[in-house]
């Protein structure tokens, strides 16, 4: 039992939401045909999706927490979350701006939008009822797996196996660590694969 929770930690620690972004743009420039776009090309852009997802998100919370006092593991209670996610939702529309306008592919961008719409739904819901963000982001891999399928005219089963095991891994993972429930972790991966369609495809 403990080694499961150790690897459950480690599981929700890799794959926490604000990691997704940037995994997602790490597989679509080693796993596709933009393999061939020139290193220096996909480092620039990797680096501006790392500081607008990663680093200006988790220096505007740092400052906010310690402003107010708490401790990281306080905003773990529901009502002190959504400070943290309005700064997460500017960081990632600001992404979204430079993104457009430096030009970059549509469907790049499409990944910063499926991320705002779980981000912002999931912020709703927060206010009435717990949801794993978790489980949000690893069920918006699938749905947009499924979308990109749809516009590039690949085969997406053996990506949908590999990104269903993931996203059954993070959602067991949340319920050993007794962070959310079966209907948490299944209404966040459900809303996940809703806006990681509709994020792709709209875009």
């Amino acid at each position: 039992m403990k080694a499961a929770i150790v690897i459950a930690r480690i599981l929700s620690t890799l794959f926490r939401p604000t990691y997704y972004p940037l995994m997602s743009f790490v597989i679509l420039f080693t796993l596709t045909y933009m393999t061939m776009l020139p290193w220096v090309y996909k480092l620039w852009v990797l680096g501006i999706v790392y500081v607008f997802t990663i680093a200006l998100p988790s220096i505007g919370i740092y400052f906010y927490r310690t402003m107010k006092g708490w401790s990281a593991l306080e905003l773990r209670h529901q009502h002190k979350r959504l400070v943290p996610y309005a700064i997460n939702i500017l960081c990632y529309l600001c992404c979204l701006y430079v993104m457009e306008a430096l030009h970059l592919p549509s469907f790049m961008g499409g990944i910063i939008v499926v991320s705002l719409l779980i981000q912002c739904i999931c912020t709703l819901i927060t206010i009435y009822w717990k949801i794993s963000m978790h489980s949000a982001g690893a069920g918006g891999i699938i749905g947009a797996l499924v979308a990109y399928a749809a516009i590039f005219g690949f085969n997406p089963v053996w990506w949908l196996c590999g990104a269903i095991l993931l996203a059954g891994l993070v959602m067991t993972s949340r319920m050993l660590l007794r962070q959310h429930t079966l209907w948490q972790v299944l209404g966040g991966a459900l809303i996940g694969v809703i806006c990681g369609y509709a994020g792709i495809i709209l875009k």
